[in-house]
C-alpha cells in the first residue's frame, strides 16, 4: 500500500548543505518516491531555500507556540525533483545569513532551541492535517536533534501518525539549560527523566530516542555502537532499553549526483573499461591545485568537516612524517578554526605536496573524487559516512578506522579479499597517527610496487552497488510496519473518520 511520508529535516541539499544529513534528505525521498510514495519534506523557509524553491504557494498561517506572528507554510518543490517541499517561513528565525546553526563566528546561535522548537510546532501542525487541509500524513520521518521534538510533541495526541527518529550523529543532541524548558513553553507533562529531562538539562535529541515509534541509526554498525557508553554520549542506557526498537539501515548514494560514468561536474568521464580518463582527472587536478603533475606521488585525499571526530588532527601529525614519501594530500572542508590555521600552515611548509581548500566546494569535491588516487577518513567514530562510499565508486581507494558505517561499506585488503576480489580499501585499528602512518605507507607500497593488484581494488571498489535502492526498501518495511500497528492501536471508527475528513477536505477544496 502506498503511504503519505512527511519527511522534517533541518537541511537538504542543494538547498542548504553542511554534511551527509543535507545529502539523506534528498536522495531518500526521492528514492522513495520511485517506489511511488507520495513523500513530502518540510524544511526551515531559510533565505537560500527561499531562493531556489521554485514557485511558492502559501497554504496556511499557523498560530503557534513561541511566537506572536502567524507563520506561514509555504508549497514548493525540491529543485530537479517531483518531491514536494513545505517551508516554515518564521523570518524572525530563520531568515539569516550562512548556516543553520551558526553565526559567523562559528559560535552557534543563541536561541537555537526557540527556533527549532518553533519548528517542531509547524512540523506537528503538518502531522495532524491542521496545515495543509488536502493532505494528512500516516508516518512523520524525523532527523536529528533539530527535530527531536516533534515525536514528543506528538506522543500528546490520541490521533497522531506513526513516528520514525533517524540518529544521523549522536554528538550533536540539542541541549540547553533546564530554564529553557519554561521559556519554551512546552507541555509539562514533558519535563521528566523518561522524557526531555537530561542531567536537569534539557535534551531535544531525547525526545526522539524516548517519544518515536522506531528508532533507526545510519549504518547497522553504529547502532551496534551507540548502546555502549563510549559512543552513546550519556544515552546509552536510554538507547538499550529501546534496543528492540531500534535498527540501523545503511545510507545509499544518489547516483542521479554521483558516479564516474555520468558526472557533470568531472574532467573527463570513466568507467572500469576506461581507466587512463582517471589519470587524467589526476594530472588536471594537481594543475589545478598547484601541485608537482606526475603520475609517480600517491595522490590523498581529504574531505569532510575539519574536526576532531573526523581524525583531521591525526592526519596533522603525521605530515612531516608522510611527505618525506612521494605522496601528495588535497585537503577539503572546514570547521574547527584551530585546526584550519593548523592546515593553512602546514600548507606553506609543503606547497608542492599539501593544498588546502576551507570550505565547502561541491565541483571541487567531484573533482577530487575523480582525481584523487585514496581517500583519508580516520574518523574517531562515523555512523555511516558517505565519502567512503563516492570513493569507491569513482576508483579512489578508501584508508579508514574500522568504525561504525566505514567498517560495514570498507572491505580491508588481505591476501584472502584480495584473491576473492573483494578487498576495496584499506581499514586500521586504533585512532593513533602510527595506525594511520602505517596504513598510509602499506597503502603507498602497494600503489608504487602492486600495480596490479591496486587496480584489482579499484575495479572492486567501482563495482560496488551502493544505491539507495535496496536501504529505501528497507526503511518502506518497516514505516508499513509502523502505520499498521498505530493503525490497529485505534478504534476502526476513528480510521474510517480520518479518510472521510481528508475526501470531504479534497471535495470542498474541489467545489471552491
Amino acid at each position: 500500500a502506498f503511504m503519505n511520508i512527511l519527511f522534517c529535516t533541518s537541511e537538504v541539499y542543494p538547498l542548504i548543505k553542511t554534511g551527509g544529513l543535507a545529502d539523506v534528505s534528498s536522495s531518500l525521498p526521492k528514492a522513495l518516491l520511485q517506489l511511488e510514495h507520495d513523500v513530502r519534506l518540510v524544511l526551515p523557509a531559510y533565505p537560500a531555500a527561499l531562493r531556489q524553491a521554485g514557485e511558492l504557494t502559501e497554504l496556511a498561517q499557523l498560530k503557534l507556540a513561541g511566537t506572536k506572528k502567524p507563520v506561514r507554510i509555504l508549497l514548493g518543490q525540491l529543485p530537479d525533483t517531483e518531491v514536494p517541499l513545505y517551508l516554515v517561513d518564521a523570518p524572525d528565525f530563520f531568515n539569516r545569513p550562512g548556516s543553520p546553526y551558526t553565526q559567523a563566528d562559528g559560535k552557534d546561535w543563541p536561541d537555537n532551541a526557540e527556533r527549532f522548537a518553533l519548528f517542531a510546532h509547524a512540523c506537528v501542525a503538518l502531522a495532524l492535517g491542521q496545515a495543509d487541509g488536502n493532505w494528512r500524513p500516516q508516518l512523520i520521518h524525523c532527523n536529528d536533534w533539530q527535530t527531536g521534538l516533534v515525536p514528543a510533541l506528538l506522543s500528546l495526541e490520541p490521533n497522531r501518525p506513526a513516528t520514525l527518529f533517524t540518529i544521523h550523529n549522536l554528538a550533536y543532541q540539542g541541549l540547553f539549560p533546564a530554564k529553557t524548558f519554561s521559556a519554551l513553553d512546552l507541555p509539562d507533562e514533558l519535563w521528566s527523566l523518561e522524557s526531555l529531562e537530561f542531567y536537569n538539562m534539557l535534551s531535544f535529541i531525547k525526545g526522539g530516542i524516548a517519544h518515536a515509534d522506531w528508532i533507526t541509526t545510519v549504518s547497522p554498525g553504529y547502532a551496534r555502537e551507540i548502546i555502549d557508553e563510549t559512543h552513546g554520549y550519556g544515552l546509552a542506557g536510554l538507547l538499550r532499553h529501546r534496543s528492540s526498537e531500534l535498527s540501523g539501515i545503511i545510507n545509499g548514494v544518489d547516483n542521479d549526483i554521483w558516479g564516474p560514468t555520468s558526472d557533470p561536474l568531472i574532467t573527463r568521464r570513466y568507467d572500469v573499461h576506461t581507466l587512463q580518463n582517471k589519470l587524467f582527472n589526476k594530472f588536471t587536478l594537481q594543475r589545478d591545485l598547484g601541485l608537482s603533475v606526475a603520475s609517480q606521488p600517491l595522490l590523498l585525499s581529504y574531505i569532510g568537516r575539519v574536526v576532531e571526530q573526523k581524525g583531521i588532527d591525526l592526519i596533522l601529525d603525521i605530515m612531516d612524517e608522510l611527505f618525506k614519501h612521494p605522496v601528495q594530500l588535497v585537503v577539503l572542508g572546514s570547521g574547527d578554526p584551530e585546526i584550519e590555521a593548523q592546515l593553512r600552515s602546514a600548507e606553506q611548509r609543503y606547497p608542492r605536496q599539501l593544498s588546502v581548500h576551507i570550505g565547502y566546494d561541491e565541483q571541487l569535491a567531484h573533482n577530487i573524487e575523480a582525481g584523487a588516487d585514496a581517500l583519508l577518513m580516520p574518523s574517531r567514530y562515523e555512523p555511516c559516512g558517505l565519502n567512503q562510499m563516492y570513493s569507491q565508486l569513482y576508483g579512489t581507494i578508501p584508508i579508514a578506522h574500522r568504525t561504525g558505517g566505514l567498517a560495514d561499506t570498507v572491505v580491508d585488503f588481505n591476501q584472502e579479499s584480495l584473491a576473492a576480489h573483494q578487498a576495496t580499501g584499506f581499514l586500521f585499528d586504533g585512532d593513533s597517527p602510527e595506525a594511520l602512518l602505517a596504513t598510509c605507507l602499506g597503502a603507498l607500497s602497494l600503489y608504487r610496487n602492486d600495480r596490479v593488484d591496486w587496480w584489482k581494488l579499484v575495479i572492486a571498489g567501482m563495482k560496488q552497488d551502493f544505491s539507495w535502492t535496496q536501504s529505501a526498501r528497507q526503511y518502506v518495511e518497516l514505516y508499513a510496519r509502523l502505520v499498521n500497528s498505530r493503525q490497529g492501536d485505534e478504534p476502526e471508527g476513528q480510521v474510517a473518520n480520518i479518510a472521510f475528513t481528508q475526501e470531504d477536505e479534497q471535495s470542498r477544496h474541489l467545489l471552491h
